[in-house]
């Protein structure tokens, strides 16, 4: 193909931004859905959704059945579950190499939790969005005001929230071009153990995903992003999906904050450095409850999160039917020794 041919192609690919955003806002998610689910994943009977323990346990069975009852092809070793083996002391726990590693402390299964909506065209099918978040948290701990158990429902219920919500409008079709992975991992808190476990353990060829949008902390406005409604994407210079959500008018603007260093700090790093436009969808704003039994669902600005989780409805619809992020010059991490 000529280069002025590439041009033309992809002149009309970004013309069409405007018409897949609006296709994928006719599937609007409610309010009363989002609150039901959150509702049920910050709730006290999960006791913090701490990795390994019954309360993350009880979680992962939550989410498995959402993903059943959804319709996506389970893609874990055991059905929607892929099995993470890890050890649990009193300081720390830990990733084990493999189910019959004897590293110190209480031996434990974790989860995390793997639902593939197939793509419905005969040539993008074989191309994956994954779109990812994690759903553990701190479990119970030190009391604060007498409350020791740690929701977590902004971090991350409300990132878990948003995957389910996205999963199940987009699985009400039309199906998406492109075939998309929804992923809850364990173990984020812990140091990124799920995502290193999925990682070494694809359940797909790991060159067929081409993009990764993972969503974190967006139960509360920020007034840098713009306030209610608004979400901010980390890295955003650093690839072209900064722009084509930009170009879709999906209000996702840059990370405010980018002396913190988000874009490094979640799961999407580990794609990242492995070569795929990855980046985070947000609206932390630096609030004082971060980490604190006080991350509540008593907390959540239901509005807001709607909008948010709506938007990034808009924008995997647009991952799995439009233009793909590559990156821009220097953006991409260095990549990692695995």
């Amino acid at each position: 193909m000529t280069r002025r041919c590439c041009l033309v192609v992809a002149a009309i690919a970004l013309a069409s931004l405007p018409a897949l955003a609006q296709a994928g806002a006719a599937r609007t998610i409610s309010a009363t859905e989002v609150h039901r689910l959150e509702s049920a994943l910050a709730d006290d009977s999960m006791e913090g959704r701490l990795t390994g323990s019954p309360g993350g346990a009880r979680a992962a069975r939550y989410i498995a059945n959402e993903m059943r009852s959804i319709g996506l092809l389970p893609k874990g070793d055991s059905g929607y579950y892929q099995l993470v083996p890890v050890a649990v002391t009193d300081s720390a726990i830990t990733l084990r190499s493999s189910f019959s590693d004897s590293a110190a402390g209480r031996h434990e299964t974790a989860y995390n939790l793997l639902g593939l909506l197939e793509g419905s065209d005969p040539k993008l099918a074989g191309e994956v969005i994954v779109v990812d978040a994690h759903y553990d948290h701190l479990g119970i701990g030190a009391p604060v005001a007498g409350d020791s158990i740690y929701n977590g429902a902004d971090d991350d219920a409300s990132g878990t929230v948003s995957v389910l919500a996205v999963a199940k409008a987009l699985a009400r079709g039309p199906r998406p071009k492109r075939s998309i992975l929804f992923v809850l991992t364990t173990g984020e808190e812990e140091g990124l153990l799920g995502t290193q476990w999925l990682l070494a353990h694809f359940p797909l060829p790991f060159d067929s995903v081409v993009a990764n949008l993972e969503t974190e902390m967006i139960g509360r406005p920020d007034s840098l992003a713009g306030g209610a409604g608004k979400a901010w994407l980390t890295g955003y210079d650093r690839s072209t999906m900064g722009a084509l959500l930009k170009r879709a008018r999906i209000p996702i603007v840059a990370d405010p904050r980018p002396a913190q260093h988000f874009f490094e700090r979640s799961d999407n790093i580990a794609f990242a450095e492995r070569g795929i436009p990855a980046h985070t969808l947000s609206s932390f704003n630096l609030h004082a409850d971060y980490h604190q039994p006080s991350d509540d669902l008593s907390r959540i600005d239901f509005a807001h999160m709607t909008a948010v989780i709506n938007s990034a409805m808009r924008a995997v619809d647009l991952l799995a039917n439009g233009p793909l992020p590559v990156w821009n010059p220097g953006g991409r991490p260095a990549p990692q020794a695995h």
